[in-house]
């Protein structure tokens, strides 16, 4: 077995990025199917689907919340254990493990933070929207990636590897603002015994615990106090994810050696006790962070990201007053301008100043591409939308605003990077 197949099975970043653009397809029908129905005669059907109740129960305690809540704040809850997962693997052992390939990545991914954030403020400040100055800020990677995997070779692999380092700095700058200046009150109990079984996460798996079963039930622990503490229970997630194990049971180093005796046993030997003996070395290669990885990417992409997309971005286009009110405006150039100003402006300063260059084979056409698609903000958009506004006109017109930038913002991507020839074909720029 060769070095460069070993290399394919420990690292998941080509798995990750064919997750991340197919999902995005299924992300975008879901988002289709939401606005049509929410501006069709069945409106009001997706209005009630959104509000039933839902409720857990044991004894005299109960949970209960609308279908839209459970999806916010317990299905979503997965996707942001897997953006942790994401940050932890991409800060040790990926494209953020090395700071001077890491800078560029980190310095355009706070320019595309700050610039939008601040298009926003300037437009709605002294106003009732000012509290949706996060809006937009985000980057949603999956329909980045996603535009990006319609192109096929015109697309440098080194952009996708930088355009997913910036998505993932731009994530846990998301959650870093979820956490700080969209919580509630806090309930300190709560939150210490969250607290203590986020402890007990790190304890176990500092001690070598690999079993995924003990993960998911102190997982759900931190999930529930979280949640009751105010603080909003998706940072349970990353919280969570932070505290998997990475460590592998046997190292790369060893694989080879043990996958060369696995295959070398005697002749006479049951062929299923051969693949039992690889599947365990394979299996002991792979970081219970890893495993996680591979599990959920396909769940959360195909199936918990459709359904936030279906229950959140049904806006209804009724009232046209929202498309030139303050809120839709600042979302609107917040994406659409703020996005790709700050990230190419932040990057330029950055390759002057020294602290970082350009990737390899990639040029300002590329980054101008990229920064563009940067402004698909989307998920976590529509997700701090949610939190900003809690409802009512201002998040129909946030909702507008986001919908509208993604869609310019994608279109503009792809006309900029079509441009560029296929992958040793003719000049790259």
């Amino acid at each position: 077995m060769s070095g460069r197949t070993i290399k394919r099975i420990l690292s998941p970043f080509e798995q990750f990025v064919h997750s991340e653009s197919t999902g995005g397809v299924t992300l975008i029908f879901a988002s289709i199917i939401a606005f049509a129905w929410a501006n069709s005669p069945w409106a009001p059907w997706y209005l009630d689907l959104r509000e039933i109740k839902f409720g857990i129960g044991l004894g005299g305690w109960s949970l209960e919340k609308p279908l839209l809540l459970w999806v916010n704040d317990g299905l979503m809850a997965f996707f942001f254990y897997l953006v942790g997962l994401e940050i932890k693997r991409e800060v040790l052992v990926g494209e953020l493990s090395e700071p001077r390939d890491a800078t560029l990545a980190v310095v355009a991914a706070v320019g595309g933070m700050a610039v939008p954030a601040s298009i926003y403020a300037a437009i709605n400040w002294g106003g009732d929207g000012i509290s949706g100055w996060g809006v937009p800020m985000a980057t949603d990677i999956a329909f980045a990636l996603g535009m990006m995997a319609l192109l096929g070779d015109r697309v440098p692999l080194a952009l996708k590897v930088f355009l997913t380092a910036l998505a993932i700095v731009d994530d846990l700058g998301a959650v870093l603002i979820i956490a700080l200046f969209y919580t509630s009150e806090i309930s300190v109990p709560s939150l210490l015994v969250a607290a203590g079984a986020l402890v007990l996460a790190f304890l176990y798996g500092r001690l070598g615990g690999r079993n995924l079963k003990v993960l998911a039930f102190i997982g759900l622990v931190v999930w529930f106090f979280v949640l009751q503490s105010g603080v909003h229970a998706t940072v349970a997630g990353v919280l969570v994810a932070l505290a998997t194990p990475i460590r592998r049971k046997i190292s790369p180093k060893n694989l080879r050696s043990e996958l060369r005796a696995g295959l070398d046993q005697g002749e006479f030997e049951e062929v299923e006790v051969k693949v039992a003996n690889l599947e365990r070395v394979l299996g002991d290669a792979q970081s219970p962070l890893h495993r996680l990885e591979h599990l959920m990417h396909p769940w959360v992409a195909f199936l918990i990201l459709p359904i936030f997309a279906l229950f959140n971005a049904g806006v209804a286009l009724g009232d046209w007053a929202g498309v030139t009110g303050p809120v839709t405006l600042g979302v609107l150039l917040g994406l659409l301008l703020g996005k790709p100003l700050g990230v190419l402006g932040f990057s330029w300063l950055a390759t002057k100043t020294g602290i970082g260059s350009l990737p390899d084979g990639v040029g300002w056409r590329e980054m101008t591409g990229a920064g563009l698609l940067a402004g698909i903000g989307f998920t976590m958009s529509l997700f701090v939308g949610g939190l900003a506004f809690d409802g009512g006109g201002m998040l129909e017109s946030a909702k507008l605003g986001i919908l509208a930038a993604s869609v310019i913002s994608a279109i503009l991507g792809l006309v900029v990077l079509s441009r560029r020839p296929p992958e040793g074909r003719g000049s790259r720029r």
